[in-house]
């Protein structure tokens, strides 16, 4: 079996034009095709994650034989110049042509990817809903900044089943401006109102409800210390992205400091990038983004690898349905699993009209998917509005 076609599609959503899921679909000789996903939605980069995988796909994966993950993994890292030293781009690219092989292989086998990473360990996924700050609506994506209004979103999220939300309490300020400098200490006044939209969302969760505060890496290490005394005193679940990834040091006066568990990992890449912080013993919750930190092939040894330091694994998701998809097989097939992330967006429609299936979870619980590979097929009559291209042969 070869790989003879690939076709490439960097989406565009007339209804959130700053989002841009990149897929990838792998064909091969033998009639079997599988999907991937670069984890570059949102934000900057969707298009070189898109040129990166042409790239790839015309020196190195035309003709290759899908079964071959671990070589043509290894190529890519070592032939591509630029994989030896990182960065979102190059590795994006990298994870989602090796998703999509893994979903061609399960095909191949007729099996679901989770029994090819080992089988079943979990057989319900909890969930929780993310992003609380943009609401929980299934068509409008919000700024909240009243308290009232946390309360409001929390109480559609219980609704539904979740008992665990994540929020960033300090993205928005009292008049819905977007605080992107948290590197300085926080005024008084501001720290009270994430007090005020923390007691909201608690007193609808109840006592046994569990609340991830989100910092999304933009606080210093001073501005982190006062957001995680806050997140101390809400007996918050855990406290996510504190500081930058750009000093693995910073986390340790928090580690020394405030009493609740870190997570982190979003932005880190291969087992290359955990390393410090798992010998360091600074973070508890790893949170590998499959569609950046090397696809599955090297998302199974990172988790493996943090298990070694009793580390728990949380994907994070924040991406099309296929990012969602492969996630749910990952988290189904390690022991060391938490929590699964279903995002904000992951609920809209122009999000989940993407692929044939929508996989969404039922009571704040997910299963996932029994068919042979991912379980996920792009749904070409939306997908092709987008810019796309193919690569034959």
């Amino acid at each position: 079996m070869k790989v003879n076609r690939i076709e490439i599609f960097d989406i565009y959503c007339p209804e959130r034009s700053v989002w841009h899921p990149v897929f990838v679909r792998i064909h091969t000789d033998e009639g079997l095709s599988g999907v991937g996903e670069a984890g570059l939605a949102y934000d900057l980069g969707h298009s070189a994650a898109a040129a990166m995988i042409k790239e790839f796909a015309e020196e190195m994966l035309i003709g290759w034989d899908p079964m071959q993950t671990e070589k043509l993994w290894s190529r890519m890292f070592r032939e591509s110049f630029w994989a030896l030293g990182g960065g979102p781009v190059v590795y994006s690219a990298m994870s989602a042509i090796d998703t999509a092989l893994w979903d061609i292989r399960g095909k191949a086998l007729g099996i679901p990817v989770y029994q090819l990473l080992g089988g079943k360990v979990n057989h319900k996924l909890r969930t929780y809903a993310s992003q609380l700050q943009f609401d929980w609506d299934l068509k409008e994506r919000k700024k909240l900044t009243d308290p009232k209004d946390y309360a409001k979103a929390t109480e559609k999220a219980v609704a539904e089943g979740y008992d665990s939300i994540k929020v960033d309490p300090m993205m928005f300020d009292k008049e819905g401006n977007t605080i992107f400098d948290c590197t300085k200490l926080f005024r008084t006044e501001h720290l009270n109102l994430i007090r005020k939209r923390l007691q909201a969302i608690r007193e609808v969760l109840g006592e046994n409800g569990d609340i991830i505060f989100e910092c999304h890496s933009l606080p210093g290490v001073a501005s982190a210390l006062q957001l995680g005394q806050i997140a101390e005193e809400f007996n918050c679940f855990y406290f996510e992205e504190p500081v930058n990834y750009l000093n693995s040091k910073l986390h340790r006066p928090l580690r020394e400091k405030l009493k609740i568990p870190l997570a982190a990992g979003e932005r880190l890449y291969l087992r290359h990038g955990i390393r410090e912080y798992l010998e360091d013993q600074t973070v508890d919750i790893l949170q590998p983004d499959i569609g950046l930190c090397g696809g599955l092939t090297e998302a199974k040894k990172i988790c493996d690898y943090a298990d070694m330091y009793d580390v728990q694994i949380q994907a994070h998701v924040c991406g099309g349905p296929v990012a969602t998809m492969v996630a749910l097989h990952l988290e189904t097939a390690i022991p060391n699993f938490l929590i699964h992330e279903h995002h904000t967006y992951a609920i809209k429609s122009w999000n989940r009209e993407l692929c044939l299936q929508d996989p969404q979870p039922v009571n704040g619980y997910f299963t996932v998917s029994e068919a042979p590979g991912l379980g996920i097929e792009l749904n070409d009559e939306v997908v092709k509005r987008s810019p796309h291209i193919e690569i034959k042969k």
